[in-house]
């Protein structure tokens, strides 16, 4: 009986046809289990959109199920969505990842960048190879003291034709990744170069894993911190932005 008297209140209130509501409520919690993804606040709720980068940045190719993923797919329509909201004032991006396909992390990493609302990074736990992109491409990022991130050049698997023109095109590819991470933090491109064909620190590659102290001494990242931090520093960026006129409700 107190079932169908709480069932008769929500459609009551919300003017939903029957299971309607119950199909609402369960949507925040579809979408953590199926997609590790929390829906866009709602009026009153909060300013800020939380993104989480988790698992392996699977691109073009699908990864087997029992590999823990990031569709770059998925990301993309939230970003646009955020974008437009006007309710949504800033980005907190969480990263924790061991990277993924290179040309759709650095869609990822081009589409945070191009964001007009301001935008914040927060690494745990890791935030390696194609993942190194996504965390500079925020207006301010930050690592946790004990997360690391590890830097390395492109590397293929599968076919592999060999011919000039395949290194070459690796090459470029590589270029690009250099550039953009360059052009986003303070870190040189010789001391980036230096760290990603550096021998003897990764086992059976070539490439330098980076502390979070360490990232914040080479100029990869800009401060160490955690959400508290993240948080902040967020918050910071939104009141500079609605003093300057940025913000219109």
């Amino acid at each position: 009986m107190n079932k169908d008297l709480s069932k008769s209140t929500v459609r009551s209130e919300s003017e939903l046809p029957p299971n309607e509501a119950e199909k609402k409520e369960a949507t925040v919690p579809e979408m953590i289990q199926q997609l590790g993804q929390t829906a866009v606040p709602t009026p009153g709720e909060s300013n800020v959109y939380c993104l989480t980068i988790i698992g392996q940045i699977e691109g073009h190719l699908v990864l087997p199920p029992q590999n823990k993923t990031t569709k770059y797919e998925h990301l993309i329509p939230q970003l646009v969505a955020a974008e437009q909201n006007p309710r949504i004032e800033g980005l907190l991006i969480i990263l924790n990842t061991v990277g993924g396909d290179v040309e759709a992390g650095l869609a990822i990493a081009e589409m945070i960048a191009s964001l007009s609302k301001p935008t914040v990074t927060v690494v745990i736990g890791g935030g390696h190879s194609i993942g190194v992109p996504i965390a500079v491409a925020s207006d301010y990022s930050l690592i946790a003291e004990s997360a690391t991130m590890t830097i390395h050049p492109i590397r293929m698997t599968g076919l592999v034709i060999g011919v000039p023109q395949t290194f070459e095109y690796i090459e470029k590819m590589q270029e690009r990744v250099v550039r953009f991470v360059t052009t986003h933090s303070h870190i040189t491109e010789e001391l980036f170069k230096e760290l990603m064909f550096k021998t003897g620190e990764l086992n059976r590659d070539i490439g330098t894993a980076v502390g979070g102290n360490d990232a914040v001494k080479y100029g990869l990242i800009d401060a160490i911190g955690g959400i508290g931090e993240g948080l902040t520093q967020l918050n910071s960026l939104i009141e500079s932005r609605r003093q300057a006129g940025g913000i219109t409700q």
